[in-house]
């Protein structure tokens, strides 16, 4: 194994180290330290977005986005007012503003903005509104997403190594990510739903009946966020959306799949 390698494998494992037990704690503490993690994520993730976009476009400055997506993520959680009503404040904000710019296309500025913000902000959104879901125990429920990502994301890549093409030949999405094999894939499936139901036999506060479902959907749905993101970077010509996260890349590359999912469970649990 090479030096860089090496280095970078030491890197994941000390941030996995420091940041898994961080990350336990403010789920378990709930209130306004998730709230503030929540609000930090969507801040980079929202540079992070608008870093990508620059690539293509001309977007607004982070001096005016930045405050937007604290905006929408504290009403989320304090609700000054309806949630339909802060994104369409904000959407109005970023037309009018558009109107004294000059620089680049204004279809490509928009778009590009509102794609970053939707995106970005709806996806943490939901995972903040999980957290202080009524329909059962909100900490359980992120925590239940948080280790069915992980173990599917885990089962997929060492499922995908042992067995990759070996029963299927065509990799799973060769466009957006040629490494992504149907047997890593399903590998993760099998991962997240053994991992569910593990922690609705054994972990207290887990939905029992509800949690080996859970775990099927974001097996089979995971691959998505990562290819989203994989989309957008592709789009854009870079490999990783930042490297404020040592060994993993950005907040985007990082949490691309809770992003993805957080709002399908967030449905799930609300409205089943």
């Amino acid at each position: 194994m090479s030096s860089l390698l090496q280095n970078n494998l030491f890197q994941r494992v000390a941030v996995a180290i420091a940041g898994i037990p961080l990350l336990l704690w403010i789920n378990k503490a709930g209130g306004i330290p998730f709230l503030t993690l929540v609000i930090l994520l969507s801040l980079v993730a929202t540079y992070e977005f608008r870093r990508l976009a620059a690539h293509r476009a001309h977007p607004p400055s982070l001096l005016m986005l930045l405050p937007l997506t604290a905006f929408i993520q504290a009403n989320f959680y304090f609700r000054f007012i309806d949630y339909w009503e802060a994104l369409l404040a904000v959407v109005m904000v970023i037309y009018v503003a558009e109107l004294w710019r000059t620089q680049g296309s204004q279809f490509l500025n928009i778009g590009t903005t509102l794609v970053g913000m939707v995106y970005v902000n709806l996806a943490f959104g939901a995972l903040l509104r999980l957290r202080l879901t009524d329909a059962g125990d909100g900490a359980a429920l992120v925590l239940l997403l948080l280790v069915c990502v992980w173990s599917a994301d885990i089962f997929a890549y060492f499922g995908g190594r042992r067995f990759g093409g070996r029963m299927i030949p065509r990799k799973l999405f060769p466009r957006l990510s040629p490494k992504k094999t149907w047997e890593g894939y399903f590998s993760g499936i099998v991962g997240s739903v053994a991992v569910s139901w593990g922690c609705s036999a054994w972990v207290p506060g887990f939905p029992d009946g509800n949690a080996p479902l859970i775990g099927l959907l974001i097996g089979v749905v995971s691959p998505a966020g990562d290819l989203m993101e994989s989309m957008f970077k592709r789009d854009a010509g870079v490999k990783d959306s930042s490297g404020i996260i040592p060994g993993h890349g950005g907040v985007l590359d990082r949490f691309d799949t809770v992003m993805f999912v957080a709002p399908l469970i967030y449905f799930l649990v609300t409205w089943w």
